[in-house]
């Protein structure tokens, strides 16, 4: 793993996440987007080098409303940047992690992710994350 890629945090209302953030850090997202297939919209925040990623649900059974209903808001997972995640992944099942997608999976800010499950990482969930090719 290189670094840390982002901190993700799951709010109740991006708008006004947005603008809590925008005050906090001096700066408006550098990006915003939806995942369907995960039933996410999100926005990205730099901050020197770090970002974070600020999720709202729009599916009620998503994991994003799962994870607000169980806990309410805050930190949600932390992303860790890698060079190639299929390789990352078969090393991490070797070591014993459970691995929630053995195949990774695009996700938002332009990132091929997968993830671990909590239960074997502290109760953290941990996210890895490549960035995807570019399209020709």
């Amino acid at each position: 793993m290189k670094k840390i890629e982002h901190i993700g945090i799951a709010v109740n209302s991006l708008a006004a996440s947005n603008l809590l953030f925008e005050k906090l850090l001096g700066t408006p997202p550098y990006t915003m987007e939806e995942v369907l297939s995960e039933g996410v919209k999100t926005s990205f925040f730099m901050n020197g080098p770090n970002k974070i990623e600020l999720l709202e649900a729009t599916t009620a059974d998503s994991p994003i409303a799962k994870f607000l209903e169980k806990k309410g808001e805050g930190i949600h997972h932390i992303a860790f940047d890698v060079e190639d995640i299929v390789a990352e992944i078969a090393r991490l099942k070797a070591e014993g992690f459970t691995v929630l997608n053995e195949i990774p999976k695009k996700g938002a800010d332009n990132k091929l992710v997968a993830f671990l499950h909590p239960k074997g990482t502290n109760g953290v969930l941990v996210e890895l994350c490549q960035e995807a090719p570019k399209a020709v």
